[in-house]
């Protein structure tokens, strides 16, 4: 039998490992976008990027339960990390089959799926005799399985019908667990651990994003227009860094662990299983917008309405998804988060029309700005809840 977590349960080694395979993928469905180049490509990446946020949350909530670096559990995500990364080769095919070899969408899907099976198998075993936790789990297998029929169809229809097949079998996936799990009756044993958890995988996407700043950087000769560029780079990961771990994660993870029982999960389901997502979705957007900067560095032509959406609106979509976790773990909105957010998609026209270099720099700047200004208006605030930490 599985053993059962208690509240000094904390990330392991072995769920660092598993995490690897998802900086993979998600450095994939970058690329992804980045071949794409446009907007139909954006939004086929951001459904990968669904089916991949679905598979790694799903175990995120499975190591809560119990120690997976243990016996049966370590066997079994080791498996799951091969469908993951055999899922994240299938990327650069998952809505075009290239010639010769296996069907990409094919291949993409039914990892999905065999990803998906494995974790209600490992969670069923390690529920043990908690019959309301095994109820729970049978409401979240009957959404998979639906969902599953949804994207298996998707990739043996292929062509347009694809995306809509996809996106709504991840729409009823998500939707209906989300459902039934608001009041169910799912365990949430460390506070520390699920915090810690979540807080990795924001680390792992702001590292995808400096792999992009790396890899737009490395496919131009050494100019002082690509380093100004990747220094503007770096520093706008640094903000977004400063953003969730200078003060919204600690404070966050102060509130969530004084929570008990079907309130901590209810906020684990709502705050982080579903709002850290748009983070997420964020980072990569905004590594995608400077992939194109350093790619088109020394132009003096516009921008483009492509890379000035993903750039700034991926940044804004960050702000707004930092913005609405607190409010749903704290109680308050970040007024000067949604100022900024706001301002930055009035700004995407304005950025359409300038050089790439000057539209990545005016996003440094507003982002700087902004911590600049929390820092001086909540010193003492921010002081305490560090100090506390």
């Amino acid at each position: 039998m599985a053993r059962v977590s208690d509240e000094s349960h904390r990330v392991t080694t072995f769920e660092l490992f598993f995490d690897l395979v998802f900086v993979f993928a998600f450095t994939q469905v970058t690329g992804f976008m980045a071949h794409e180049h446009s907007f139909h490509g954006v939004l086929q990446g951001m459904i990968i990027l669904g089916l991949l946020w679905w598979s790694w949350v799903s175990f995120s909530w499975l190591a809560n339960q119990t120690h997976v670096d243990e016996g049966l559990m370590r066997f079994g995500l080791s498996a799951v990390m091969v469908a993951v990364f055999i899922a994240a080769l299938a990327i650069p095919e998952a809505f075009a089959d290239f010639a010769g070899g296996l069907d990409g969408p094919l291949v993409l899907a039914v990892s999905y799926v065999v990803i998906r099976i494995l974790h209600v198998a490992l969670y069923a075993h390690a529920a043990g005799d908690d019959q309301p936790l095994r109820r729970q789990l049978a409401k979240m297998t009957a959404a998979m399985v639906l969902g599953s029929i949804l994207i298996i169809t998707g990739a043996v229809v292929n062509g347009p019908a694809q995306i809509w097949f996809w996106m709504a079998g991840l729409i009823v996936d998500c939707g209906l667990t989300f459902l039934t799990s608001r009041r169910g009756d799912w365990r949430v044993h460390s506070a520390a651990h699920w915090t810690e958890r979540f807080g990795l995988i924001i680390i792992l996407a702001l590292g995808e994003s400096i792999v992009a700043i790396g890899v737009g950087a490395s496919q131009e000769p050494v100019s002082v227009p690509i380093l100004l560029g990747a220094a503007a780079g770096i520093m706008l990961s640094l903000g977004l860094w400063w953003l969730y771990f200078d003060v919204t994660a600690i404070a966050a993870e102060h509130r969530f662990a004084a929570l008990r029982g079907p309130a901590r999960a209810s906020a684990a389901v709502e705050a982080y299983t579903y709002l850290h997502l748009p983070l997420v979705a964020g980072i990569v957007l905004s590594a995608l917008g400077v992939e194109d900067v350093l790619a088109h560095v020394e132009d003096t032509e516009g921008f483009g309405a492509l890379g000035a959406t993903a750039l700034f609106g991926g940044t804004a979509l960050y702000l707004l998804g930092n913005t609405a976790f607190w409010r749903r773990v704290g109680g308050e909105w970040k007024t000067w988060r949604l100022g900024a957010a706001t301002l930055l998609l009035v700004l995407i026209p304005v950025a359409v029309h300038i050089a790439p270099l000057a539209a990545l720099a005016l996003i440094v700047v507003v982002v700087a700005a902004l911590v600049a200004v929390e820092s001086l208006r909540y010193a003492t605030g921010r002081t305490a809840i560090r100090t506390s930490h």
